[in-house]
């Protein structure tokens, strides 16, 4: 039996109520394993720094959002986010469970179309679309969202090429009471831009213009921003019935829901304070369920949901490399994961829970990845229990945009796997190699000898 180690004895304050200014007590579980599946056998057959994605938390997640807004509005219609997560996997549980893409490049576009979704059913944001991604959408069938005059003017010329009639909508950006105001895409509500945008395509007759979007920002904590957005897409809507008898099929808010992670700088954690599904969906479909259209020609909702969606189900394990004093006496612990493959270190003060069981003694640390550089860390300041190296820890919370910004930078990414709802490990992303860098890069012949 292995010898128990020396804890030296402790006395600590219990912390409750409000935070004082030390902030709130920590909590003080082991995460062993995820859904079932143990880290350190996750560690022993992936290796370390490792992302898991839960499928069971996605769809249960999905299926809590769906929930909220179905149950307050009749027509709702769910688009993936591509740009969120767009590994090939995740994706397709969110095409299972019924929803379509929402993409914002070509590169998105052929994803979405090789992972086998409909192009009827694929909505083509951003403001970046070349002649040739725009072409193939428009014989696609796709909806494509308007970000500009240029591309309105594209459009039109394509049509005439094509001899189709493309399905528009135009993207609106408008004052919510949320500053700074998102007003680099689309057309401005209040200055008439949209209303001039929406002009050119009804007098062009070259488009069949079949909704209205906006997507007023990220990490909303205002569910009202978001009733004054629907009032305003609305206002819109009931315009063009009024003045060119023409219907709008549905009204897309886009994104922005905020997850349950907190960010960097707020005094109460994300879990207390950020607003859940349901107030987002009173927001946004009271507006729709007491304005003037009639009852028969409700439109259709759409909600390009991301982060709220996939965040929790996102996990990354690594692994304690050292230990060391800062010059000032305060702790540091340097892990295997950096701010390369963990971006939204800069964002948020993560949930991170060490892996074992661990000692009563707790000190605040400074966790820094293994970058050289000064800017690799990822949290300033968190309560930590003594870790030793090769001992491993969870960071919760990763599943947006970690695994689309992430980059190759002094280390190289790591693997993704799934666990399914059978408690089955799938690998989704094998981790980079070396080849897979060189592989892209070509040396002169010139420049291949030399002495040192």
């Amino acid at each position: 039996m292995e010898k128990l180690r020396y804890e030296r004895p402790v006395i600590k304050k219990l912390e409750t109520g409000m935070p004082n200014k030390f902030g709130l007590r920590t909590e003080y579980y082991p995460k062993t394993q995820i859904d079932g599946v143990s880290i350190k056998e996750l560690i022993k057959e992936h290796g370390s720094p490792l992302f898991v994605i839960s499928e069971n938390t996605i769809r249960s997640t999905y299926q809590q959002a769906k929930r909220a807004f179905t149950t307050r509005y009749p027509k709702v219609q769910f688009a993936w986010s591509y740009k969120t997560n767009y590994l090939n996997a995740v994706c397709n549980v969110y095409h299972q469970e019924g929803s379509w893409a929402e993409v914002v490049s070509g590169f998105e576009y052929d994803k979405a179309i090789a992972n086998g979704v409909n192009g009827k059913k694929i909505i083509f944001n951003g403001p970046d679309k070349s002649r040739n991604d725009l072409t193939k959408a428009i014989k696609n069938d796709s909806i494509l969202h308007i970000d500009h005059l240029d591309e309105l003017y594209t459009i039109i010329e394509l049509a005439d090429e094509l001899n189709k009639k493309p399905r528009v909508a135009i993207r609106v950006n408008m004052d919510t009471g949320i500053y700074p105001m998102w007003d680099r895409f689309g057309f401005n509500y209040e200055n008439g831009q949209a209303w001039d945008a929406l002009n050119k395509i009804m007098r062009s007759g070259k488009m069949d213009l079949v909704g209205l979007h906006t997507h007023i920002g990220t990490f909303m904590l205002s569910p009202n921003a978001y009733s004054i957005a629907t009032s305003k897409l609305v206002d819109l809507a009931l315009g063009l019935q009024q003045k060119y008898n023409h219907e709008i099929h549905y009204l897309d808010l886009g994104g922005g829901f905020c997850s349950r992670n907190t960010l960097k700088g707020a005094y109460l954690p994300g879990d207390d304070t950020n607003p859940t599904f349901d107030d987002y969906a009173e927001a946004i479909t009271t507006v729709l369920i007491n304005s003037s259209f009639p009852q028969e020609k409700m439109p259709t909702l759409i909600l390009e949901t991301g982060r709220a969606l996939i965040d929790d189900a996102g996990y990354l394990i690594t692994s304690v490399i050292a230990n060391k004093r800062l010059s000032g006496g305060k702790r540091a612990t340097i892990i295997d994961a950096g701010v390369n493959i963990m971006f939204t270190s800069f964002w948020y003060e993560h949930k991170i829970t060490p892996a074992q069981n661990f000692t009563h003694y707790s000190e605040d640390t400074v966790l820094y990845g293994p970058l050289c550089m000064n800017i690799d860390v990822i949290r300033e300041s968190i309560s930590l229990p003594l870790l030793n190296k090769g001992d491993q820890m969870v960071i919760h919370s990763v599943g947006a945009y970690n695994m689309t910004q992430w980059m190759q930078f002094i280390t190289l990414r790591p693997k993704i796997v799934l666990i399914d709802m059978d408690e089955r490990v799938h690998v989704i992303r094998d981790k980079e190699t070396i080849e897979d860098i060189e592989n892209q890069e070509s040396t002169p012949d010139y420049l291949k000898k030399f002495n040192l």
